[in-house]
């Protein structure tokens, strides 16, 4: 079962999460659609989630590049 954080400040995503053993991050848009991104250690999910950090852009220049597709959980 996926944990769903809510997400302020980012006009890009509304939920994330992470799963440690499956080294996935999750996102869920705001128009509901969930995306999933494998192959994400821990350090990736520190580095998208830091104070600071711009979702949108993270996703464009990291998770982009990753083992991606829409989750159907």
């Amino acid at each position: 079962m996926i944990e769903w954080i809510p997400v302020t400040g980012s006009s890009r995503i509304v939920a994330e999460a992470y799963d440690l053993e499956t080294e996935t991050i999750y996102v869920r848009f705001p128009n509901g659609v969930e995306w999933q991104y494998s192959a994400c250690p821990p350090q990736v999910w520190e580095e998208f989630t830091a104070p600071g950090q711009s979702r949108g852009k993270y996703i464009n220049n990291v998770l982009n590049h990753k083992p991606h597709g829409r989750y159907a959980g």
